[in-house]
């Protein structure tokens, strides 16, 4: 029987303080989830948690630092020592940095965001693949984007990084389906989240809505079938692959 229910079982989402990685805890904890969320600014964790038990399941906001080995096995620990077990992963926490282009980007941008949006991937999967390994049985869900197959200017360093996690999701998934542990990844389009929000009201703006070919950003929840898919037992034979969410703008020309 096809379920996408997820009564039961135990998400983690780093970068949930803000923008798509509340959207995505959201929607897992809609889902039956319990949730552990993680981010630097354990001050909104801790005000976002309150929100997600309303739900009627537990919610752990834990601080991390996913560019730090140590603060990822501490929040790891933290987490199983909270739920006993881990059963999804979505790696959401990233950052940008802009630049006018390929010289004008600086080598502390260049590691700041390798640091946080690729580094982070694959140190937070390592970790907790881990403890899915002992369960033979997990969940892990790369959050790329169409950056990461469609490069620009102005951010070589995001386009690297998310290009990096399309092919690591890849790797990870032969490197992990011995054990049970499904790998993929969501390329989503543009969004209105926190971190584009000045972008996307710049007058500017019209010319990329128009590259859409819905002719207009992405919403909220908009990205939920495809996480709850991935994250469910609905899929059992879908591993190393990307989903773009796009509205279409990656086949236009």
């Amino acid at each position: 029987m096809i379920t996408f229910d997820l009564t039961g079982k135990v998400a983690v989402v780093t970068g949930a303080s803000s923008g798509l990685g509340q959207q995505f805890a959201r929607a897992l904890s809609e889902q039956g989830c319990d949730v552990a969320i993680l981010a630097r600014r354990k001050e909104r964790l801790e005000e976002f948690s309150k929100e997600l038990k309303q739900n009627g399941h537990d919610c752990l906001p834990v601080s991390c630092d996913v560019t730090d080995e140590e603060s990822i096995k501490n929040a790891v620990n933290a987490v199983v020592n909270h739920f006993g077990k881990i059963d999804i992963l979505v790696n959401n926490a990233g950052v940008v940095e802009y630049s006018s282009g390929l010289h004008d980007h600086t080598t502390a941008q260049w590691d700041k965001v390798l640091d946080t949006d690729l580094k982070g991937v694959f140190l937070m999967a390592r970790e907790v693949s881990t403890i899915m390994m002992k369960q033979k049985y997990g969940r892990i869900i790369n959050i790329s984007s169409v950056g990461g197959i469609q490069a620009g200017p102005a951010q070589v360093s995001y386009f690297a990084a998310k290009g990096g996690v399309v092919n690591l999701t890849k790797a990870m998934a032969g490197d992990l389906a011995p054990y049970g542990i499904l790998v993929n990844a969501i390329a989503p389009g543009v969004y209105d989240t926190e971190m584009t929000h000045d972008a996307l009201d710049a007058p500017g703006s019209l010319v990329l809505k128009n590259r859409v070919a819905l002719k207009r950003f992405g919403r909220e929840g908009e990205m939920n079938g495809a996480l709850i898919y991935f994250a469910s037992d609905a899929c059992t034979y879908t591993t190393g692959q990307l989903l773009v969410i796009d509205g279409g703008m990656t086949s236009m020309l």
